[in-house]
């Protein structure tokens, strides 16, 4: 033990050891380290945050994009709905049972279609009349309120909103 004493060099007790002289160095080196991987980390999350953003503003503008597509088309296809709902009315008992039920059966087989895509039909008839779904093109004297007397055509609403209003003859 004494050998190890001995194998100690006799360095003064207050000048500072080599040593601690390069620790400082290094303890500012980590400190700048940890300083820039948070700003690294706040960074990625910003980005993050931006795309997350970006992918809602694409999912909202192809899902607007999407209804716009379908309202076009409902619109396009009304008259051909008026038209098969003319041709119903015209159906009678003597045109032949096949070609009624195949005309009944197209009919409403193109309206479930149309009713899938979110479009419903303003029922009118005996209702208030009412200036955002319904269209007088006749009026009539009456008592009370305006009432919806007779439809004259069919209105539409698609997922709520008015896309046609119903034509009506109105009393009151």
């Amino acid at each position: 033990m004494n050998d190890d004493l001995e194998a100690l060099p006799d360095a003064p007790l207050d000048e500072p050891l080599g040593e601690v002289e390069e620790i400082q160095p290094e303890l500012s080196e980590l400190d700048r380290l940890r300083a820039e991987r948070d700003e690294m980390r706040t960074h990625a999350q910003r980005v993050q945050a931006d795309f997350e953003n970006f992918r809602k503003q694409v999912t909202k503008r192809v899902s607007a994009d999407g209804e716009r597509a379908t309202e076009g088309l409902v619109e396009g296809l009304l008259p051909v709905l008026d038209s098969f709902e003319l041709c119903m009315g015209q159906i009678g008992d003597e045109t032949e049972p096949n070609l009624r039920k195949g005309i009944q059966l197209v009919y409403a087989e193109f309206l479930a279609v149309l009713e899938k895509a979110g479009l419903e039909r303003i029922d009118a008839l005996g209702k208030p009349f009412d200036p955002t779904e319904h269209e007088a093109v006749i009026s009539e004297e009456g008592d009370g309120e305006p009432m919806v007397a007779e439809i004259l055509r069919g209105g539409y609403r698609l997922r709520g909103r008015v896309i046609r209003p119903a034509m009506v003859k109105v009393a009151g």
